[in-house]
C-alpha cells in the first residue's frame, strides 16, 4: 500500500501572525508547526504502514524552510518527503493551492490520500476535498477512525453529535480530524535518520496537467478586502481598595455595564 500524506508548515498562532502588504501572511517571518490535524492524518498513515508495511510519502507546499516539517515527518516515521516550492506558487488560496498538490501527486503512485480537515491559518477545510476533485477520486472528510479492508477504507465520519461508517474503493482521499490521535513523538534515531536522507524538491515545472492561469497569488480567485493582527487589549483599570471598598467598586462596575 501506497500512502501519501499532505502537510502544512503554518504560523505558531501563540506566537502572533504578520502580513505582507497584500494581505497573505508573511511567512518567512513567523515562527511554525505542523498544522495539528495535519499531523493526525501523518500518524493515521504512520499507524496503516506499522499494520501493513505500507509506504508514506508526506508532501507540503511552501517556502524552502517547509523542509523542516518534511524532516519532522520523516522523523516520526515517513519514509519519503517532497517540498514542492517556486515562486510563481506564492500567495495561493485553497484553489490553486489544491491545484499546485494535485499536479505534485500525479506524479506519485497511491492508494490512499490522507489530508488534515482544515490548517489554522485558513480554517477553510476546502484543500483535501478541492484535490479529491483534481485528481478525480472519492472523498471521506471528517474522519474520526480509519479501517482498511481489502481495497476499500472504512471510515467513521465525525457528523455534530453521532457519526457515519462511509466505505470507499481506493484510490481515496481521507481528510483527518485532529481528535482522530494522538500523534507519536520523534524518536533521536528518527531524527538522525530523517536528516541523512535527500527531501525530493519540485518547482512549477514538474507539476502534472496544471494550467498557469490556476496557480499562485494570480491564479487565487479569493480576493483579500484587509487582513489585520488581533487588535491587543489595554491594561485596563487598576484601583487599590481595601476589601469593602473593593466590592462596592466590582458591583458599581457590574451594574454599570447591565451585568447584574
Amino acid at each position: 500500500m501506497k500512502i501519501v500524506v499532505c502537510v502544512k508548515q503554518v504560523p505558531d498562532t501563540a506566537g502572533g501572525v504578520k502580513f505582507n502588504p497584500d494581505g497573505t501572511l508573511d511567512r518567512g517571518a513567523m515562527l511554525t508547526i505542523m498544522n495539528p490535524d495535519d499531523k493526525a492524518g501523518l500518524e493515521a498513515a504512520l499507524r496503516l504502514k506499522d499494520q501493513y508495511d505500507a509506504e508514506v510519502t508526506v508532501v507540503t507546499m511552501g517556502l524552502p524552510k517547509a523542509e523542516e516539517v518534511l524532516r519532522e515527518a520523516m522523523a516520526m516515521g515517513a519514509d519519503k518527503g517532497v517540498l514542492v516550492t517556486d515562486r510563481v506558487l506564492g500567495g495561493a488560496d485553497t484553489w490553486a493551492t489544491s491545484t499546485t498538490l494535485a499536479g505534485a501527486i500525479r506524479n506519485l503512485e497511491y492508494d490512499l490520500i490522507i489530508t488534515g480537515r482544515q490548517a489554522i491559518d485558513g480554517d477553510t477545510a476546502q484543500v483535501g476535498p478541492q484535490i479529491s476533485e483534481h485528481l478525480d477520486i472519492p472523498v471521506i472528510s471528517y474522519a474520526q477512525d480509519i479501517k482498511i479492508e481489502g481495497d476499500s477504507v472504512v471510515v467513521e465520519r465525525q457528523y455534530e453529535d453521532r457519526y457515519h461508517v462511509v466505505k470507499a474503493k481506493m484510490p481515496c482521499l481521507i481528510t483527518a480530524l485532529s481528535e482522530l490521535n494522538e500523534p507519536r513523538y520523534m524518536t533521536p534515531g528518527g531524527i538522525f535518520d530523517a536528516y541523512k536522507k535527500e527531501i525530493t524538491v519540485w518547482g512549477r515545472a514538474d507539476l502534472k496537467d496544471v494550467d498557469d492561469a490556476n496557480l499562485g497569488l494570480k491564479g487565487s480567485p479569493t480576493k483579500i478586502a484587509k487582513a489585520s493582527d488581533k487588535v491587543r487589549k489595554g491594561a485596563g483599570e487598576k484601583v487599590s481598595l481595601d476589601p469593602d471598598e473593593s466590592v462596592s467598586y466590582i458591583v458599581d462596575k457590574l451594574k454599570t455595564k447591565h451585568v447584574i
